[in-house]
């Protein structure tokens, strides 16, 4: 926690045109996922789009080995779920779809989790609860609040529902590198943890599971899933935290902030 890297106002508006094309991303695809499409056509889709449309760089590919340039993450997929040209989309499915872009240097992570059209009551609560424990997360961040409070806020509203919150896997500081310091988990006990400073950049990224919290990597060394094999949602954002409180950078035209 001792490397954390506060961002002058010249690397922060660097992070905040990074953030603005990766929303611009999400809303291409916003009309584009759709049953009958395969978890690669997302993928190349959104290669072609960050490469040539936004000249930009998909960030995660080649990171740590890895193809791809997002995860695609269907039902039971926690997270890490790589693409496949065999995977089609089917109409009761929920997919999360996890991009990072970089851009002069500075990298935005963001992700959002799709509702197939016939999707089941149960899976559209999932979801709703997850967006809604992301942005209970976020309206914490400001400046003296803790990364406890973060967790606090987050796991509150999910487990409220009924819900778990993974505990494997985490949020992280952005910036320059994809993971930076801190970790941000999505647990935790209010006044603990780091106390946060105006410039910190961080993302927001709670998994929520309809069962147990408990997950296991598959065979292929990427692909997380809930050990029950019930759903797990996620909504990621990048904040920036403000003199009095936040900035979503990678917020999209539908959304306000907070």
């Amino acid at each position: 926690m001792n490397n954390v890297t506060i961002k002058t106002a010249q690397e922060a508006e660097l992070m905040r045109e990074s953030g603005r094309l990766l929303a611009q991303v999400f809303a291409m695809l916003d009309d584009y996922i759709q049953p009958g499409i395969t978890t690669m056509d997302i993928n190349n889709v959104v290669e072609r789009f960050i490469t040539d449309e936004l000249k930009a760089r998909p960030a995660s590919k080649g990171q740590y080995g890895y193809e791809y340039s997002l995860n695609t993450s269907i039902n039971e997929v926690v997270c890490h779920g790589v693409p496949s040209e065999r995977k089609k989309l089917a109409s009761k499915d929920i997919i999360n779809v996890d991009i990072t872009l970089e851009k002069n240097g500075f990298i935005a992570d963001s992700s959002t989790t799709y509702v197939m059209p016939d999707a089941t009551p149960i899976a559209k609560a999932l979801v709703q609860t997850t967006y809604e424990a992301m942005w209970e997360g976020i309206k914490v961040v400001k400046p003296g609040a803790r990364l406890g409070d973060v967790g606090h806020a987050i796991q509150q509203h999910a487990e409220k529902q009924g819900y778990s919150v993974v505990r494997e896997y985490c949020g992280h500081g952005i910036g320059r590198e994809m993971h930076e310091d801190p970790q941000v988990l999505h647990y935790g006990l209010p006044n603990t943890g780091l106390v946060l400073q105006e410039g910190m950049t961080f993302t927001i990224e709670p998994m929520i599971n309809a069962g147990t919290e408990k997950t296991k990597t598959k065979k292929d060394g990427w692909t997380v899933i809930t050990r029950d094999k019930k759903l797990s949602a996620q909504f990621e954002h990048t904040v920036l935290v403000t003199a009095d409180g936040y900035e979503v950078l990678t917020l999209r035209a539908h959304e306000q902030q907070g």
